[in-house]
């Protein structure tokens, strides 16, 4: 079974579009994806949605809205950022940026989160990033797949601060999101260790470590449902998804003790969205529901 530092010039300076009909050549061979697979995700666009957010902080219910955009592009293997443009040295990759904002009391939150996940047979995603942005400061974490995965934490916290360490490699929980936009039929289904979401940990201020976990699966008429849950964290995810390609993923609840965070899919757009940065694409934003 197979199975971010984002800097905001990557989509200014060079197109986010970058993306081929055939993958790069490395010590991994290509998924075998299918030709509606290819069809969609190398046309030249990305994928935008959007979904009404209901987010638990502070023991509390925040409406907000979370944003995921997904798009293939060539990542840099060695430096582990986005490519300038596909060589011997890049694999193709499924990006998935998710970005989360609400409000708590008088003051608001930005998250946002990045995978980079090869459409190789490479067991992991090459790259997770987490940041975090409030009233009180900011927070931004990083985990790089090397031979271990190394992973570097910065926070205003005191007890947190800069921080440098590596972990053995194990399941990503951030990573079963590209996944499932692949092919959620091949998702490992049992009991077996996982890493929990970036956001899990700096949210909770967790120090980072795996738990066991039971990943299970159910099918509807129309909807396939994926569920992780954890044992020691009392912590549980569900994603609900269409069961025909492309594997839309219609809404998601997240339960970490009685506190419930959950989105429900508001719109979806394929489109090249970095090329619409001019004002006269802002009614673009409407039909998001942005």
């Amino acid at each position: 079974m197979r199975y971010l530092f984002i800097v905001v010039l990557s989509c200014s300076m060079f197109a986010c579009n970058h993306q081929s009909k055939k993958t790069s050549q490395n010590q991994f061979s290509n998924l075998n994806l299918s030709e509606e697979f290819k069809n969609y995700w190398y046309s030249g666009l990305g994928e935008v949605n959007t979904y009404h957010l209901i987010q638990s902080r502070y023991n509390q219910k925040r409406p907000g809205r979370a944003t995921l955009i997904f798009v293939t592009e060539e990542f840099q293997d060695n430096l582990q950022v986005k490519a300038n443009q596909k060589s011997a040295q890049t694999t193709n990759v499924l990006k998935l940026n998710t970005l989360k904002k609400f409000n708590t009391g008088i003051y608001s939150y930005s998250i946002m989160q990045s995978i980079f996940d090869p459409l190789t047979q490479q067991p992991h995603a090459k790259k997770l990033s987490f940041s975090s942005q409030e009233w009180c400061g900011q927070v931004y974490m990083q985990l790089n797949n090397r031979e271990k995965f190394e992973v570097m934490l910065h926070s205003y916290f005191q007890n947190e601060g800069d921080q440098d360490m590596t972990i053995s490699k194990v399941a990503l929980e951030d990573e079963i999101w590209t996944q499932l936009r692949i092919n959620p039929f091949e998702i490992k289904i049992g009991k077996y260790q996982m890493l929990p979401s970036l956001e899990f940990f700096r949210l909770q201020h967790n120090a980072l470590k795996p738990d066991s976990v039971e990943v299970s699966q159910s099918e509807g008429a129309t909807q396939i449902t994926t569920k992780i849950q954890y044992f020691n964290f009392k912590r549980q995810l569900k994603i609900v998804q269409d069961s025909s390609f492309p594997y839309t993923i219609q809404n998601w609840q997240v339960i970490v003790n009685q506190d419930t965070t959950s989105a429900e899919l508001l719109k979806q757009l394929q489109i090249d969205y970095w090329n619409k940065n001019d004002n006269k694409f802002l009614h673009l934003r409407d039909s998001l529901n942005l």
